[in-house]
């Protein structure tokens, strides 16, 4: 039986919340596209109090946030874009053009054709995620794409030294201080200074999230990435100490962060609620953390693992932490999630920052559909076909002509007949009519 100890926050409470951010959104688009930079700059001043010169970073403004930094730094973001750019390579090793002769005289092939132009947003009003850089910029890069467009908001009135850092060396060809929905629908929608892009990519923000969904069929998304969630799956093997720091590891991204403890103990369950509310009294994101889990944290009780599996499948969460005595189990059967975290000797944050999977991920249950980014949302996969005989034109030519006609398409099937007159042996096939059948 799967009972609750702890509730989020009512669905409907979440769904007016949504309502009153898709009509902010909806008319931040608006202006943008009628008063290009001006109104860019105005949201600027508005939401971040931010009105520079130019938006865009010179190279030697890039140069000296880079010189900001310490080697230690320096070398540990080198160390992160390793790892990232490691697993993305495997991964677009493993995509391979196709060419192959399907039928006598026809040749079938499709490529990988990266996107043209990319923007990416990197989050940075509260917590500067230069770990974004990395997993959206490098991967694009690593996919081959010709114009990558990254910005970031500035953090304490400024351009923060280590995002600048981390885009710049992960490849970015263009470097923006600018933040929120204002900086997501310019390279959207594109301004008299900025030309518009095909995609946007990087999480963000609900605002973020929703001018990504709004703006969605102008331009390529990777998904919709909101407010981070993390799923904790435990049982006995592990201690309430654990549970809460990775519950509350996540939980501090921000207010409407969903945390959950998915158990088969209920020992642990109350110990890891009694933990959370210790570590609250000392951890220094308390106050961000501390809302989020009194409005969107639960603990779930299950009696089995097949009970748990089944309710983690239905919250279809962007982080799963598996920590029990057999994480394999939900490896193996598991469906609907963003990342799987195996173990207790990895966690979410090694995903987020290091380890080289990629942190963009699905969030509002939509792992039910999709992944999450990597590099082959930056690649189109596009097909061709050649036809190399004169029989073969002429046999297609053919069954496609009256396979035309049973859909009464009869300029579709005269594309098909004239291929037949022209290529076969059959001069006489009338306009407009179905190709008959030769035994």
């Amino acid at each position: 039986m799967i009972r609750y100890l702890k509730r989020g926050k009512d669905v409907q409470v979440r769904a007016d919340d949504d309502a009153k951010v898709r009509a902010t959104v909806e008319t931040i688009i608006k202006d943008i596209e009628q008063r290009g930079d001006e109104a860019v700059r105005q949201y600027s001043r508005q939401f971040d109090n931010w009105d520079p010169a130019d938006f865009r970073l010179s190279q030697a403004e890039i140069e000296a946030a880079r010189k900001s930094l310490s080697a230690r730094e320096i070398e540990d973001i080198a160390f992160a874009q390793k790892q990232v750019r490691n697993f993305a390579q495997i991964q677009r090793d493993s995509m391979q053009d196709v060419e192959v002769e399907t039928y006598p005289g026809v040749v079938l092939g499709h490529k990988h054709i990266p996107v043209n132009a990319v923007g990416c947003y990197i989050p940075g009003g509260k917590y500067p995620l230069l770990a974004s850089a990395h997993m959206s910029v490098l991967t694009a890069k690593v996919a081959g794409v010709p114009r990558i467009v990254s910005t970031a908001p500035p953090y304490q009135g400024q351009p923060h030294p280590a995002i600048v850092t981390a885009m710049s060396m992960a490849g970015a060809d263009d470097i923006l201080v600018l933040g929120g929905v204002q900086a997501v629908v310019a390279m959207a929608v594109g301004t008299p200074s900025l030309a518009p892009v095909d995609m946007l990519v990087g999480p963000g923000n609900m605002f973020v999230a929703e001018a990504k969904r709004q703006l969605y069929g102008r331009v390529g998304i990777d998904l919709f990435a909101g407010p981070t969630e993390t799923l904790v799956i435990a049982d006995d093997s592990v201690d309430g100490e654990m549970c809460a720091v990775d519950l509350l590891g996540q939980a501090e991204h921000g207010p409407t962060s969903p945390s959950i403890l998915l158990t088969t103990s209920e020992k642990l369950a109350h110990d890891t609620m009694a933990e959370i509310e210790r570590q609250l009294k000392i951890l220094p994101t308390a106050g961000i953390a501390a809302q989020s889990w009194a409005a969107y944290g639960e603990v779930i009780v299950c009696d089995t693992d097949e009970e748990m599996l089944q309710k983690a499948d239905e919250i279809a969460s962007e982080h799963v932490q598996v920590m029990t005595r057999d994480p394999d189990y939900f490896l193996a059967n598991m469906t609907n999630y963003g990342a799987l975290f195996l173990g207790p000797r990895t966690n979410v944050s090694f995903g987020d920052k290091v380890i080289g999977t990629n942190h963009t991920l699905p969030t509002n249950k939509n792992a039910r559909y999709t992944g999450g980014l990597w590099v082959g949302k930056f690649l189109k996969t596009c097909t061709y076909q050649r036809v190399l005989t004169d029989e073969a034109s002429a046999t297609m030519g053919a069954y496609c002509s009256r396979l035309c006609h049973m859909e009464n398409f009869a300029g579709h099937g005269e594309q098909a007949n004239l291929r037949v007159r022209r290529y076969g042996t059959r001069a006489e096939v009338p306009w407009y009519q179905p190709v008959p059948f030769e035994a």
